[in-house]
């Protein structure tokens, strides 16, 4: 029986409404955001970093069919949510809140945290090497040991992860901000 930090139905709950919550943290953000020229210019970058580490998390996840410990995934578990924290760390400097902030670290401590263990149960059961895999690959914080990756990135599992989703989710939230920066003309 597996020991979960998280009740179980608890983690199932929140699996099940990680998208919808999506919804709600967008019109919070929308709600909450008092971007500047400065603080877009600042959050923008930190922001492309996370969606460049989820592009190429992305480029290597072959979902349930290979246990993957390729590109990112060579030094942290669990490059997509990285990815998505990195994403939401700029959108928080972009939008000017420590609302804003306080909202998307709390969301990922109550629902991504959870999500990652269940998920985790799940690959533990899939793939018999995990394992020794979770022994060697911290969860979350990444190590670098070497950067080069046995398999290349995918521009085929890229798409087919449909990560231009984030992409464009992306845009749209700073095509948002720069409008209520006032700057658009």
């Amino acid at each position: 029986m597996p020991n979960y930090r998280f009740p179980k139905p608890y983690a199932d709950a929140v699996a099940r409404l990680r998208v919808p919550s999506g919804f709600l943290l967008l019109t919070a953000f929308a709600w909450l955001s008092r971007p500047s020229e400065d603080s877009l210019l600042r959050g923008i970058p930190i922001s492309l970093l996370g969606l460049a580490l989820r592009a190429w998390a992305a480029g290597h996840l072959a979902k349930n069919e290979r246990l993957v410990d390729s590109g990112p995934y060579r030094h942290t578990r669990n490059p997509l949510y990285l990815g998505t924290l990195i994403t939401a760390m700029g959108l928080a400097v972009a939008a000017q809140s420590w609302w804003v902030g306080g909202i998307f670290a709390a969301v990922f401590v109550l629902v991504y945290l959870p999500v990652m263990e269940l998920e985790e149960q799940h690959l533990r059961a899939l793939f018999p090497a995990y394992n020794e895999y979770a022994d060697s690959v911290p969860l979350l914080i990444p190590r670098f040991p070497g950067i080069a990756s046995a398999v290349e990135f995918s521009r085929a599992l890229y798409l087919r992860n449909e990560e231009y989703q984030a992409l464009a989710g992306f845009l749209l939230g700073v095509a948002y901000l720069w409008w209520r920066s006032g700057n658009a003309y």
